[in-house]
């Protein structure tokens, strides 16, 4: 359901609704029954019924630490079922990054959750219908990135992408294409030393691995090939450098997959927009896309 105060309940029982939707996913829904009720309301949309699980009850009026709380109890409990084989895939709706650490001091998002549930080595995918993005670093200041990005953890996220896209996307022989940390990928060592000393021996390494990998590229030049189909997925080197490309280009449809797992997990690429929670006017095509993709991962 994700975060009771955002608008998670309400784009759940919209997306619920979508014909398409209907046709691809059985679902079990985790979260509050009187929210749900709510939000279909205002949407005039049914309530999840009999595919609704109750995780935890609300009070009539929470407090910004409960519903954090009620939030990450409904991803644990997502977890719980995708690893008790009730189900194949794990869809989760947005959450607030601070209500949640409220209630859990140190939570960091669903990414970083999701590893220390499962114990997996993982990453970040935006997966569009023009652009697949997979990200070296996450949650990290800009400031911090050179000093985080190691070639060995390049390399991992590689090799960890042309795995995916073999095993859950069904491409065969993936090209991955990876971006340069600075300006025209260093120019040669002008405008940095990252691409020779640490990017190009995690190129090389995964080319030992059979991985069919390119770069390192210049940011501003390989995306627009990369829409035009010179590669099945781009691995960038932080956070703004891969999803400012992939949400422009297709913000309704692009939807964050989680690599590594040992089960397919699947999010929309938007927060809880808090401003507009309650109001009835949320798109739900975000999250359309998300279960969606979530089936159809969810089959691999």
């Amino acid at each position: 359901m994700g975060d009771p105060g955002g608008v998670g309940p309400e784009v759940v029982v919209a997306a619920l609704a979508d014909p398409r939707v209907q046709e691809s996913v059985e679902p079990l829904v985790l979260g509050d029954r009187r929210v749900f009720e709510l939000a279909a309301a205002l949407r005039g949309v049914p309530a999840p019924g009999r595919s609704l699980r109750e995780v935890f009850s609300l009070s009539d009026r929470p407090t910004l630490r409960e519903m954090g709380a009620a939030a990450l109890a409904y991803v644990d409990a997502g977890i719980d079922a995708v690893l008790a084989g009730e189900a194949r895939a794990l869809c989760t709706a947005p959450l607030s990054k601070h209500r949640v650490s409220l209630a859990a001091p140190g939570f960091q998002g669903h990414t970083e959750h999701l590893a220390a549930r499962t114990g997996a080595r993982v990453a970040m995918m935006m997966a569009g219908p023009r652009l697949r993005v997979v990200l070296a670093t996450n949650h990290l200041a800009l400031s911090e990135v050179p000093h985080q990005l190691t070639t060995e953890q390049l390399g991992f996220v590689v090799q960890l992408t042309a795995r995916t896209l073999r095993e859950r996307f069904g491409i065969e022989s993936p090209r991955i294409a990876v971006c340069g940390l600075n300006p025209h990928a260093g120019d040669g060592g002008l405008f940095g030393d990252e691409e020779a000393r640490l990017i190009t021996p995690a190129i090389e390494e995964a080319r030992r691995a059979g991985v069919l990998v390119f770069g390192p590229l210049a940011a501003d030049g390989l995306f627009p090939r990369a829409v035009l189909g010179a590669c099945d997925a781009v691995v960038a080197l932080y956070h703004d450098q891969g999803l400012i490309p992939a949400k422009l280009l297709d913000f309704r449809e692009t939807v964050n997959v989680t690599l590594g797992l040992p089960f397919a997990r699947t999010s929309p690429d938007h927060g809880t927009a808090d401003d507009i929670a309650g109001k009835g006017v949320a798109d739900a095509e975000p999250m359309v896309s998300a279960l969606l993709l979530a089936a159809r991962l969810g089959k691999g």
